[in-house]
């Protein structure tokens, strides 16, 4: 074969595509994510530092990966095919460009708070590599353009052909269109965006309902997330209309299986069933998709998928997916701790759920729900220095059950199936985002954060410094520095860990008898309020330019018990503090057999300031500090086939920590009703 030369007919086509909106249209639901680029992240705090390794380390990794594991040169081959080539003997998976992709999301957002040239130039470069590889019509995938005649094995002998199984060509779209908008709204540039429209554009062409097009769906979803940003990015309807003939004929073409959520029609689907990435996706581009076109059938679709989750399908940590096989949601409270599966992306995915939840029913309770997943089932995803991941995320380890796909019990600083590590570079970088929301002249101040942020409320700047140390503490302090706007309020969420609630559900309960309190006041006055009658948050009204609002959450120790249908966590208990799920490792307890520990019921608790752990995961990554807990608890060991009972001052450690010091023993349920112990 011949490099492929663009036609001039293209070429017009290409001048002709809709240029972007004037100003971009709203997405459609009633509440409002303030972006992440009116959101500071003060240095040196939690999520500072989160920032900074994410920056500094896990972007730039993810580079180096996309230069040294082929992705680019996948690139390059698709811009000079040959018959020569076999595609599947140096291609690992279908899905391979999409490490490219959301590796430049996440860089493209770093660029919108640290803006640097070297990087935009680096991205620039890349996309040379990118656009070089896109076929005249657009259609961009090198898993089969690379030599059509011997694609990638899953990739089929035609264009769409396994888009329901295995060729992954609409995933692809879907996170190059993502990395366009974000590298779009970044840089200005139209470069990528154009490369990303063209390869919808080809799309929308083939696939469809009508004689003539491909009626199929995707099988790994998320092009309906992106789909839904472009439309509200370019104005094009087009977009979101192909978006939702991807929902609308789910369960309606040839593959009918609970894997890819197309067991049934989207309105008739009332549980999460399959691989939870996947799912997490496409339950978030219902929510996009029921806000853009005011469907309450989508609405109440989601409304039912969301509850069965968070009802019998979640995980104490905030992940999902009980099954390695499939990576897959298991059965109504199958909720497994040594083989959980909880894959990273699946607690990004449900992230970008939870979110839009919040922003379709301004209900605390969805927030509550992305704030533990966010403190315990994605951040465990990322060694603390930002080089090291997992895919699957436990909440028990014998240190010798290999729970990662390549056969370790460790975090690993790349996967041959790499979408983890790809995944956390484009998500970590977008957090700031998540910390408000506005509706009308009303602020949600939904997550909590060291920040100085400014915010638009009727059309009148509100800026914002907040002081704080959560996690560790309940103490926060905001600070109106400069407001234009006139009664503007503040909805401060008072989260469920401080209103007796572990979760939305009875799934999880408390089993201690602490009754945490709360305090907000502004300007040294209390303010007065029930949160349970708004959501659950207290609004601190007609807040002015030089406002001090302090905001106090006692922090206790707390006990969980799961409800008794979870077969795994019967007569256990779980610790956690705040926002955050403590687990036991040997190596903080001299090696002793943590997942024979048990808790007394009633047991006192300590808490300790900088404790220190040690990162031996990456060699020169400095130590780091926790809050730990010490409580007294017993052991039990087999003393020559006799068991007996050891007393211990156990120590535990927040779960996103575990792991640093190298594979050993670890758990978060611990037995407190030995009658379980004889089943």
């Amino acid at each position: 074969m011949k490099k492929r030369i663009i036609s001039f007919a293209v070429l017009c086509a290409t001048i002709a595509l809709p240029s972007i909106a004037q100003k971009p249209l709203s997405n459609g639901y009633p509440y409002t994510q303030v972006p992440f680029t009116s959101v500071k992240i003060a240095p040196n705090t939690f999520w500072g530092d989160r920032l900074k390794a994410a920056r500094e380390v896990t972007v730039p990794l993810a580079f180096s990966k996309c230069k040294s594991e082929g992705r680019y040169e996948n690139f390059v081959k698709a811009a000079n095919p040959s018959d020569q080539y076999d595609v599947s003997s140096f291609m690992g998976y279908s899905f391979d460009d999409t490490d490219v992709y959301k590796t430049i999301e996440g860089a493209s957002y770093i660029l919108q708070t640290y803006p640097d040239k070297k990087l935009k130039a680096y991205i620039d470069s890349v996309l040379n590599i990118v656009e070089a590889a896109q076929e005249p019509d657009g259609y961009l995938y090198t898993a089969r353009t690379i030599n059509p005649k011997k694609p990638h094995e899953w990739a089929g002998e035609k264009r769409w052909e396994k888009v329901e199984e295995l060729s992954h060509e609409l995933y692809n779209l879907g996170h190059m269109v993502d990395a366009a908008c974000a590298h779009y709204q970044a840089t200005g540039s139209t470069k990528f965006l154009n490369i990303a429209k063209r390869y919808a554009d080809c799309v929308i062409r083939e696939v469809g309902p009508t004689p003539g097009q491909a009626t199929v769906v995707p099988g790994h979803q998320i092009a309906e997330m992106a789909l839904a940003r472009l439309y509200v990015l370019t104005g094009d309807k087009r977009y979101l209309d192909q978006a939702k003939y991807f929902l609308d004929y789910r369960g309606k073409t040839k593959i009918n299986d609970e894997y890819s959520q197309s067991q049934k029609p989207i309105l008739e689907q009332d549980e999460a069933v399959g691989h939870a990435v996947r799912a997490g996706y496409m339950y978030a581009g219902i929510a996009d998709v029921a806000a853009l076109t005011n469907d309450s059938a989508y609405i109440k679709t989601i409304d039912r998928i969301w509850n069965n989750i968070v009802s019998k399908k979640y995980y104490l940590t905030g992940g999902v997916g009980a099954r390695h096989w499939g990576e897959a949601f298991g059965d109504n409270y199958e909720l497994p701790n040594m083989t959980a599966y909880n894959e990273t992306c699946a607690a990004i995915a449900q992230v970008y759920l939870n979110e839009r939840m919040f922003l379709l029913h301004g209900d605390s309770k969805y927030i509550d729900c992305l704030e533990r997943t966010l403190y315990n089932g994605v951040i465990s995803g990322m060694s603390m220095d930002g080089g090291r991941f997992f895919y699957p995320n436990p909440l028990s380890s014998d240190g010798v059950y290999k729970f990662n796909a390549d056969g370790t019990t460790t975090r690993q600083p790349w996967f041959g199936c790499a979408c983890c590590p790809s995944n956390v570079s484009r998500f970590i970088p977008s957090i700031p985002g998540y910390l408000f929301g506005v509706k009308e002249n009303n602020i949600y101040v939904n997550l909590f954060a060291s920040n100085t942020s400014t915010i638009e409320v009727g059309g009148k700047e509100v800026e914002l410094v907040e002081s704080t140390q959560y996690p560790w503490n309940g103490d926060i302090e905001i600070r109106v520095t400069k407001s234009k706007a006139k009664d503007a309020n503040l909805l401060i969420r008072i989260p469920g860990w401080v209103r007796n609630q572990v979760v939305p559900s009875d799934l999880y309960a408390y089993s201690d008898t602490q009754k945490p309190a709360f305090t907000v006041s502004l300007n040294g006055n209390k303010v007065e309020g029930d949160p349970n009658a708004n959501k659950g948050y207290l609004p601190v009204k007609n807040i002015k330019k030089g406002d001090v609002i302090r905001i106090h959450f006692d922090m206790p120790v707390r006990t969980v018990v799961a409800n008794k249908r979870v077969a795994d966590d019967k007569g256990k208990v779980a610790v956690e503090r705040g926002p955050l799920v403590y687990c036991a490792e040997a190596v903080d307890n001299h090696g002793e057999a943590v997942l024979h520990a048990i808790l007394n019921p009633g047991e006192k608790f300590s808490v300790v300031d900088n404790y220190s752990i040690e990162n031996k995961e990456a060699q020169g990554a400095a130590p780091f500090t926790v809050k730990a807990i010490r409580t007294n608890a017993q052991i039990l060991e087999d003393n020559s086939g006799k068991v007996e009972v050891k007393d211990i001052n156990l120590t535990l450690i927040p779960y996103y920590a575990w792991n640093h010091r190298g594979s050993n023993q670890m758990n978060v349920w611990f037995v407190k009703d030995l009658t379980v112990l004889d089943k």
